[in-house]
C-alpha cells in the first residue's frame, strides 16, 4: 500500500509543475510525462491486491472491497483520460490527419482516440474466443478438449466502446468457462459441449451472455467471487501475485508458454479484418494465462 501512495503522490508532484500548455512542443513534452507516469503505474493493481490480501484480517471484506472499487474506479477514469489525450496527440501529429494527404489507413477513421466508434460485438467476441482458446490449447496440449464457442443472437449489434476494455472482459468471461468446460469434461469421452454466447441488442444496451456446462461455482468460492479478499486462498493468491509485478488488465499481455510477441498478440485480435489498437502499456506486461489471481471479474465489473 505504501507503495502505491508513493507513486500517486509523485505523480500529483509531478503533474502539478506542469506549466500551462501553449505550443505543440510543450504538448509533446507533457505527453513525454504523461507516457511515464502510465509506465510507473503499471504496478499499482498488483501490489493493491496484494496489499488487500495482506490487511484482510485489519479490516472488514465489506470496507476493504469498497475501497478497492472507489480506488480502481478513479484509477481507470483518469487513466483513460491520460491515453485518451496521448491517443488524440498520435493522431493529430499522424500523416493521414492533414486535408491533403490521402488517408491510406482506413480503421484509423474508427477511432477517435481510444474510443472505437463501431465495435461490433460479435466480432470483438470472436477475437477472444480465438485467442482465448489459443491459450487454453498451449496450456493443456490437447486440441480435443478444447469447448467449440457458438456466438447467437444480434449479430450486427455496433456500438462505440474502449475496445482494450472489453476485450478483457469478455476474455475473462471466455477464459473462465474454458476452464471450467475443461476440467469437467476431462475425463469423458467425445468432445466437450459448447460455450453458447448470446447477443441482444436493445436501444440502451448491448448484453453478452455466456453460458457453459462447467458445472458452476463452487459452493465455498461464492462468498469470494466478486471480492477482492479470498479469504482461503488468501495465500495461493498472494504468492500468485509476487510473480506478476506489473498488470495493465488487458488481454494482450496474457503470454503463452511459447514464445510470443506483441505482434502475434495483435494479430489475434482483429477487427472487421484490420488490425486493432493495441494500447502501448501491453508490450511492457506479461503474465501467464493459467496463473489465478482472483481479480478476473471483480476487475470486470
Amino acid at each position: 500500500m505504501s507503495h502505491v501512495y508513493e507513486l500517486y503522490y509523485k505523480a500529483f508532484e509531478t503533474l502539478r509543475r506542469v506549466r500551462e500548455i501553449k505550443t505543440v512542443e510543450d504538448n509533446d513534452r507533457y505527453c513525454a510525462v504523461i507516457s511515464e507516469t502510465l509506465r510507473e503505474h503499471l504496478t499499482v493493481i498488483p501490489r493493491l491486491a496484494m496489499g488487500v490480501l495482506e490487511c484482510q484480517h485489519l479490516m472488514r471484506p465489506e470496507d476493504m472491497d469498497k475501497f478497492m472499487n472507489t480506488l480502481l474506479r478513479s484509477r481507470i477514469s483518469r487513466r483513460v483520460i491520460a491515453e485518451q489525450h496521448l491517443a488524440l496527440t498520435e493522431t493529430f501529429n499522424s500523416p493521414w490527419h492533414f486535408p491533403d494527404v490521402k488517408n491510406d489507413l482506413e480503421s484509423n477513421a474508427d477511432f477517435v482516440g481510444e474510443v472505437f466508434l463501431r465495435c461490433n460485438a460479435r466480432e470483438v467476441v470472436e477475437s477472444c474466443a480465438r485467442m482465448a482458446q489459443k491459450l487454453a490449447m498451449q496450456a493443456n496440449a490437447s486440441n480435443d478438449m478444447i469447448p467449440k464457442i457458438t456466438i447467437n443472437g444480434h449479430l450486427d449489434a455496433t456500438f462505440p466502446y474502449i475496445l482494450s476494455h472489453l476485450e478483457y472482459i469478455v476474455g475473462e468471461l471466455l477464459r473462465n468457462s474454458i476452464q471450467a468446460v475443461i476440467e469437467r469434461f476431462k475425463d469423458s469421452p467425445g468432445k466437450p459441449p459448447p460455450i453458447d454466447v448470446l447477443i441482444c441488442e436493445a436501444p440502451q444496451h448491448v448484453i453478452i451472455r455466456i453460458s457453459d456446462q462447467g458445472g458452476g461455482v463452487a459452493r465455498e468460492l461464492l462468498p469470494y467471487l466478486w471480492s477482492f479478499s479470498k479469504g482461503p486462498y488468501s495465500e495461493t493468491r498472494l504468492r500468485n501475485l509476487n510473480q506478476v509485478p506489473k498488470m495493465a488488465a488487458t488481454m494482450q499481455e496474457l503470454k503463452c508458454p511459447e514464445p510470443a510477441t506483441l505482434e502475434s498478440a495483435t494479430k489475434a485480435l482483429h477487427v472487421n479484418n484490420k488490425p486493432a489498437q493495441v494500447n502501448s502499456l501491453s508490450s511492457l506486461t506479461s503474465r501467464p494465462p493459467d496463473l489465478k489471481l482472483g481479480m478476473g471479474l471483480p476487475m470486470s465489473r
